[in-house]
């Protein structure tokens, strides 16, 4: 892992969340980030035992405050969970580590849990690998290939892409025709420079419709805040976003979390509940962790109950023949599609937009392998070194011109969910679910992913880069 790394991320989530103070995973555990102060519980009973529980515990222990615990919210809501408040918001202090051993007891006399921290759900929350879009000429093919075949309004598949919005020049792009949804608010700074994650939703947006053209694609902007959203909020936007539009064929979904427990996510019972009562398939990013402690929602996918309603999906290296380094991997994925230097639609179709590069030079793999990866690659000279100390470097200043260059797991995503609605409509298949059965009973495709063979989903557009090891300086 790059703990230095991570600290940038945890920094830059935080301003982009400025009412809300976060910590980081025990032990400064560079896989989730949560909430200080507040823990989840479900709604009635379970969340008054909690707050029972949390109080009295408080009450008898020297050094902790009962005055400040107490229900931060509506008692009862459609997420199915409750914000309790465990300490003074004002005062910086963390009690949730102690909230969570005062109902561990209760937990164990009724063996399963009943409190939660309130994680951030983000699409690169335990810093992924470090890697910006860079911008490619307009002349350049977008990788995966727009696929053969054209839209059909009356057969065409419904996917909505939770994400960062839009960004406001996105109809100037032919692939993105048949796409809607929100605006990205705040794409650039007071420099006029493209802030963080900006053009990450119409990125995947523009994989989606290459992979597969006959969708009508709607992009929410669920995931404005610099990517990230907390746990006990991201269930409520995801019931606005199937109200706002009806639940689709297929949810793309590149974010998540892991969770000290390796339980799912509390906050989310209520929405997978009822997605699974749905025909609505969905796909989500197994993680940039590259780890195999499972990611949720992805991770939903292991769970027999929901085998067949959601599709978690890791990454393919550049070439194709194995996972990308940053990739999470293990039983719980269950496919990887291509998902490094892919290239699609970012921004700057009306007028070409500018991005400085504030990210350290890495100059080997930060994840411990060998063979030449993302990590490997020159990086864009930034203003911090490896020590997180000013190298008094001007930044990289590049011009992005419509489409971009990416790497990560959220983007192997879109491919995956490309195939399923390319299949549904080139069989006239309206159910998700079914389609999927059969793509992978179909996918005769494999890819060796530490060791073990894996389903590998590569559309026929896509073509693997090469993988040249850098040049060693003599």
């Amino acid at each position: 892992m790059a703990p230095q790394r991570f600290h940038e991320q945890f920094e830059h989530i935080q301003r982009s969340m400025p009412d809300t103070s976060l910590a980081m995973g025990p032990d400064d555990d560079a896989h989730f980030l949560y909430e200080k102060g507040v823990v989840l519980a479900r709604d009635g009973e379970e969340a008054r035992v909690v707050e029972d529980a949390v109080r009295a515990h408080f009450t008898a222990t020297e050094g902790l405050l009962p005055d400040h615990v107490r229900r931060d919210g509506p008692e009862n809501n459609r997420t199915g969970v409750t914000r309790i408040r465990v300490t003074d918001p004002s005062s910086g202090d963390d009690t949730v580590p102690h909230a969570l051993r005062a109902v561990r007891e209760a937990e164990d006399r009724q063996g399963r849990r009943l409190v939660s921290r309130n994680h951030v759900v983000h699409v690169a929350v335990n810093a992924c690998p470090g890697d910006e879009p860079v911008p490619v000429a307009r002349t350049q093919m977008a990788n995966p290939a727009a696929a053969d075949g054209g839209y059909d309004a009356d057969s065409a598949v419904g996917v909505l892409v939770i994400d960062t919005g839009l960004v406001h020049d996105h109809g100037s792009c032919s692939l993105l025709a048949h796409t809607t949804g929100d605006a990205q608010t705040a794409e650039t700074d007071a420099d006029g420079v493209l802030r963080q994650y900006v053009g990450h939703g119409t990125f995947i947006a523009g994989i989606l419709a290459a992979v597969a053209p006959s969708t009508d694609i709607t992009v929410r902007g669920t995931l404005n805040d610099a990517g990230a959203i907390l746990e006990s909020e991201f269930g409520a936007r995801l019931f606005e976003a199937v109200d706002q539009g009806g639940w689709p064929d297929i949810i793309s979904l590149s974010a998540g979390t892991t969770t000290e427990s390796g339980d799912g996510l509390l906050g989310l019972d209520a929405f997978m509940r009822e997605l699974r009562e749905r025909r609505t398939l969905l796909v989500a990013a197994a993680g940039n962790n590259a780890s195999d402690t499972p990611f949720w929602p992805a991770a939903y996918a292991a769970l027999p109950e929901y085998a067949d309603s959601v599709l978690s999906v890791g990454a393919l290296r550049a070439d194709g023949d194995g996972a990308a380094c940053f990739s999470n991997h293990g039983p719980w994925v269950r496919v990887h599609a291509p998902g490094e230097r892919l290239t699609s639609a970012l921004t700057g179709f009306d007028t070409p937009v500018p991005y400085i590069y504030q990210h350290s030079t890495y100059d080997a793999c930060r994840f411990g392998f060998d063979y030449p990866c993302t990590c490997q690659f020159p990086r864009h000279t930034g203003v911090l070194s490896e020590g997180r100390e000013s190298t008094g470097a001007k930044p990289d200043q590049v011009m992005f011109d419509g489409l971009a260059q990416w790497s990560g797991t959220s983007f192997a995503t879109p491919v995956a969910a490309g195939l399923v609605a390319a299949l549904m409509a080139a069989q006239g298949e309206r159910d998700p679910r079914t389609a999927l059965a059969r793509l992978l009973a179909a996918t005769t495709d494999t890819a060796v992913v530490r060791g073990a063979h894996v389903p590998a989903l590569r559309p026929a557009g896509w073509l693997p880069v090469p993988v040249v090891a850098p040049a060693v300086p003599v």
